[in-house]
């Protein structure tokens, strides 16, 4: 039985409950799990009414692999065919096709042009990576939608997407496909209980030496003109001093994989050339490269095998491996789908990781904000460059960015001063939004543990409530997890007990009585349901 996390769930019925009025779209941050929703949409969509035909399509070869076999794993019996040239695989008629969107649209090319039906009437297409639609009529996403609803006028496309927006026109609702979002995991509220909960790796923002000058750039289309780019970025000064402060912080804090992103084929070169002299294990990957070269690269990156991967617009979608704990960021952008697909490469959650170190040598985050509340600047017609610098507090322990009406640093727990420095320098707004928080030390009167499950049944958890004087504070511990959240809740159990941690809730109910109790709890109280941040024994 395939277990459900509590939004996956909620999506999924989403989608089932809707009345499709108009085409829906969902957004989930990467890394939660889209493959999964799609998997369980599509066993639930054809058990109720059979006779329905599904086309799944995405823009790479691996994501189509990644949806398809994970359809698998929820239902092993599905009527599955896959249409994709780059996985050798071409199946057309089958209840269910998976497919990457240039092979599909040559094949409908291909069977119009000999007036042949192509994979017949279609009544549910599902969008992976949906941002890539485009609001141009004549783009290949947008060809194959009208092939099929030439085919079936009543079909219903339905969009997933960590990045519900575009630069130019707004949010995907607006000129496009879609006619609303159904269901938004992408909030900042949201976010942040995702993190808390252990879904999602929280991103450390740390501030660099030098930063790339994009003041004097122009732009074309939608992002920086490209010459002008890499002329500003591939000098040798930022690149000595961007991969030696790379290298200094990886090997300082055991970081084990690395992504760095560049400007150009000639830019990943000389900073992998960087990498290698510096005695990093790092290889190549871009569009000069060969499918099987970029690939044998990718999938020693994914075995260990390498330290570094470092790449110019091959991995901001579609590129999966949870190991990520470094980004070195040497690629300015004026899109914020293109920076929030960036960053999403590092929030992923792995056993062995904490959170992901991001340095952004490129000053995106001045520029389009935080990862889950990300800014469309307000750009100047002819010159790069956005709005005004947010102030921050710098801590002085770790060097992080942090809010400037922050109390206690978020990474290391710091408290600062009144005195603590604004800046309004490179990189200055915070990856992951910070709410203003307000913290509040609280002594506790007695703790009581209980079990607590989710109103679908899902994985039980541990409820600790902390009773302090007339107030109680709550946090819910996952023993039964897997990933970062069990990981959380060995931290846990460790600070309260020196016996191996238990993997059941009941075990944790029984050895209760020889739990430390804290004697404090930190809580952030300005919010809707206060969090305990940290434990004083």
């Amino acid at each position: 039985m395939f277990e459900l996390r509590w939004y996956q769930e909620e999506g999924i019925e989403a989608l089932m409950n809707y009345n499709y009025a108009h085409n829906p779209l969902l957004a989930f941050p990467t890394g939660t799990g889209k493959s999964v929703i799609i998997a369980e949409f599509i066993k639930r969509a054809l058990m109720a009414y059979p006779t329905t035909r599904v086309m799944m399509l995405t823009h790479v070869k691996e994501l189509v692999q990644q949806n398809a076999e994970k359809l698998k794993a929820v239902w092993q019996q599905a009527p599955l065919g896959i249409y994709s040239a780059g996985l050798k695989e071409r199946d057309v008629g089958r209840p269910i096709t998976f497919g990457s969107m240039q092979s599909v649209y040559k094949h409908i090319q291909r069977q119009q042009e000999q007036g042949l039906p192509h994979f017949g009437k279609i009544d549910l297409l599902i969008v992976d990576e949906a941002h890539l639609i485009s609001e141009k009529e004549e783009t290949t996403y947008r060809k194959i939608i009208s092939a099929f609803y030439e085919e079936n006028p009543y079909i219903k496309v339905i969009g997933l997407t960590a990045t519900p927006y575009r630069m130019k026109s707004g949010q995907l609702t607006e000129n496009g496909i879609f006619g609303e979002v159904i269901y938004d995991l992408t909030q900042p509220d949201m976010f942040v209980r995702l993190i808390k909960e252990g879904y999602l790796a929280p991103l450390i923002p740390r501030r660099t030496a030098v930063e790339i000058d994009t003041s004097n750039l122009s732009m074309v289309g939608d992002d920086y003109n490209k010459k002008q780019l890499e002329q500003v970025s591939d000098t040798d000064e930022i690149t000595f001093n961007a991969v030696r402060e790379i290298v200094e912080c990886g090997l300082s804090q055991n970081r084990t994989s690395w992504i760095i992103f560049c400007t150009s084929v000639q830019h990943c070169e000389h900073v992998n050339a960087m990498l290698l002299s510096l005695g990093i294990s790092s290889a190549v990957c871009h569009s000069k490269l060969s499918n099987k070269e970029n690939d044998d690269v990718i999938n020693a990156f994914k075995q260990g095998k390498l330290t570094c991967l470092v790449n110019n617009n091959k991995l901001t979608t579609g590129f999966d491996n949870p190991k990520i704990d470094l980004i070195g960021m040497l690629r300015p952008t004026q899109s914020v789908g293109l920076w929030v697909q960036m960053l999403g490469r590092g929030t992923r959650p792995y056993p062995t990781k904490e959170n992901c170190l991001v340095l952004d040598f490129a000053g995106n985050t001045k520029r389009l904000g935080c990862i889950n509340d990300p800014n469309i600047p307000n750009r100047k017609k002819g010159k790069g460059g956005g709005g005004g610098d947010a102030p921050v507090k710098v801590c002085k322990e770790c060097n992080c960015y942090n809010h400037a009406k922050a109390r206690y640093c978020e990474v290391c727990g710091t408290e600062f001063t009144f005195e603590s420095n604004l800046f309004q320098t490179a990189s200055t707004l915070e990856l992951i939004k910070d709410t203003s928080p307000q913290y509040e030390l609280i002594p506790v009167d007695q703790v009581i543990y209980n079990e607590h499950k989710s109103a679908n049944g899902g994985i039980p958890t541990l409820e600790v409530t902390y009773l302090c004087g007339l107030s109680r504070y709550k946090e819910y511990v996952c023993f039964e997890h897997t990933g970062y959240a069990r990981k959380r809740a060995e931290m846990w159990w460790g600070q309260r007990s020196a016996d191996p941690c238990p993997d059941r809730v009941y075990e944790v109910l029984g050895r209760a009585d020889g739990l430390k109790k804290p004697s404090m709890i930190t809580v952030h109280i300005n919010k809707k349901y206060p969090e305990i941040k940290s434990v004083t024994f």
